[in-house]
């Protein structure tokens, strides 16, 4: 669990490039239909004349946005997952070459002769690394950085989730696959909504990992939107208000009171440990989400910026109301 940590930290101490215009190799004969394309990506802008053709993803959420808009065959590589793919992804995660099991060296990354890298955290562009923005810039590579890790800017919510999608889905000519997902998503979300109208928020705490403090969700990432979406409340989403995730001290859980803990579930550690871990701490035994067993599970690629969210709201709000008794 403690890369979880370093690569959060690690996203402040990678400065992105400052606002700059970089533009794609033309097309033969011009620009491609329904381009040229400019967008604006954390401070980067970047005009597309045609689709990328060979591009690497860095992170799992990234990686699955590219396969739900059905471009497998635009990768020429992947890297660093936090769990399995889901299972409608995973014939075409097989036909991706795993570039690293985490993040590929600089030169690993070039051997696949990228034109476009994404990635999922800011971790995935460490200049310390020779991954940065820039450098990549200079090798005739343009990039993009999941919208949640831009280092400054509003909390992330769901409206980011469908930006994100959208924005990939234009640079890569798909849009119309972009969109058909959006509206899905947006009917998903409505439903969940209407299920958990008239309900009393539950109080959540969101265990990651941690024994000496405990690391959690904050107010600015999109794990706060889905608790929040799903009939929670996040019980650090205002002492953590400018973080999506971030250390809390176990005195402070026992003072929030959570109802539920929300338990996620990636690593090296199960999530029944992760229980075992929170049930067998005498500290702890007072949380009502204790004594009274209130535990909700969610892979981790379920609390970022990804096509999981809104899936990821209806599984936590069917399991805030079993574990709430309605």
């Amino acid at each position: 669990m403690l890369w979880r940590r370093a690569a959060l930290a690690a996203a402040l101490l990678f400065p992105l490039a400052a606002c700059t215009t970089r533009a794609q190799p033309e097309a033969a004969g011009g620009s491609a239909p329904g381009f040229p394309y400019t967008v604006t990506n954390c401070g980067v802008t970047t005009t597309y004349t045609a689709p990328p053709k060979r591009a690497v993803t860095m992170n799992q959420h990234a990686t699955e946005v590219m396969l739900e808009l059905g471009l497998a065959k635009s990768l020429a590589g992947t890297a660093y997952l936090d769990d399995e793919v889901l299972p409608r992804y995973a014939a075409d995660y097989r036909s991706v070459p795993v570039l690293a099991a985490e993040y590929p060296s600089y030169e690993k990354l070039l051997s696949v002769n990228p034109d476009f890298v994404y990635g999922g955290y800011a971790s995935a562009f460490a200049a310390n690394e020779g991954r940065g923005r820039e450098a990549l810039a200079k090798s005739g590579i343009t990039s993009r950085l999941n919208v949640e890790n831009c280092p400054h800017g509003a909390a992330t919510t769901m409206d980011d989730v469908y930006r994100e999608v959208r924005e990939v889905g234009r640079t890569f000519g798909v849009a119309d696959r972009a969109e058909s997902w959006v509206t899905s998503a947006q009917a998903t979300n409505a439903r969940t909504r209407t299920a958990r109208e008239g309900a009393e928020p539950v109080p959540v705490f969101v265990y990651d990992s941690g024994d000496k403090t405990a690391f959690t969700v904050g107010g600015k990432g999109i794990g706060n939107d889905i608790v929040t979406r799903a009939g929670g409340r996040n019980v650090f989403a205002d002492d953590l208000n400018t973080t999506s995730f971030g250390d809390a001290s176990w005195e402070n859980v026992v003072a929030r009171a959570p109802g539920t803990i929300l338990i996620l579930d990636y690593g090296g550690t199960s999530a029944e440990a992760k229980k075992k871990r929170l049930r067998d701490d005498p500290a702890l035994a007072s949380v009502p989400a204790v004594k009274n067993n209130s535990f909700a599970v969610l892979p981790l690629s379920d609390m970022v910026t990804g096509v999981r969210a809104p899936d990821a709201v209806t599984k936590l709000a069917t399991q805030l109301r079993a574990g709430t008794g309605e």
